[in-house]
């Protein structure tokens, strides 16, 4: 139902585009991330270190570009309204109770559930993967138009207007750079 909105709003098949997007730059997206150095390099490296152990469990390998760990938090699988409310922005993670990896800083790829957080309300829930709960995030933020959180603004509008090719299509120096990149 979501898609069907999105599509007649944007004139573009949300899935299908953000799935081709991820399937085509995800081999150069790692590829920049291990190489990156320094503090990020090493939280990047922690990231896909984890990746890589459970990628044989997983059907879809999930890649991150942005690595503030304030924005990501394993919760229990009961959360009050009152931890929901101060999330602008979010995805939510429910895992079970034996998961062997459950911190707040593990990834989380084969979760019990996930659901997507806007303006402090669980706004869908149950949904299979991460990859679809980040689709229909970034969906609803631009059809909603909701502002991007101020610290993952570059990776929101990467994805808007790299990977989806939807909106101004003007790009700043960097995020044409990255683009560049990609292409090569």
């Amino acid at each position: 139902m979501f898609y069907d909105e999105f599509s007649r709003v944007a004139s573009k098949n949300l899935r299908q585009q953000f799935y081709e997007a991820l399937d085509r730059h995800t081999p150069s997206l790692i590829r920049m991330m291990k190489s990156k150095r320094g503090k990020v390099g090493q939280s990047l490296e922690g990231f896909l270190r984890q990746i890589d152990s459970q990628v044989m469990i997983i059907s879809h390998p999930v890649s991150k570009h942005h690595c503030d760990t304030d924005h990501y938090a394993a919760m229990s699988a009961i959360v009050s309204c009152r931890t929901c409310a101060q999330v602008p922005v979010g995805i939510l993670t429910v895992i079970s109770e034996d998961d062997p990896n459950r911190n707040a800083t593990s990834l989380h790829l084969n979760p019990t559930s996930v659901a997507v957080i806007l303006e402090g309300e669980i706004v869908l829930d149950d949904l299979s993967s991460y990859a679809e709960a980040f689709c229909l995030l970034v969906g609803l933020i631009y059809a909603l138009h909701i502002d991007y959180p101020k610290s993952m603004r570059y990776s929101f509008e990467f994805i808007q207007k790299v990977l989806l090719d939807i909106g101004q299509t003007k790009l700043s120096p960097k995020m044409q750079t990255l683009k560049n990149s990609l292409s090569s």
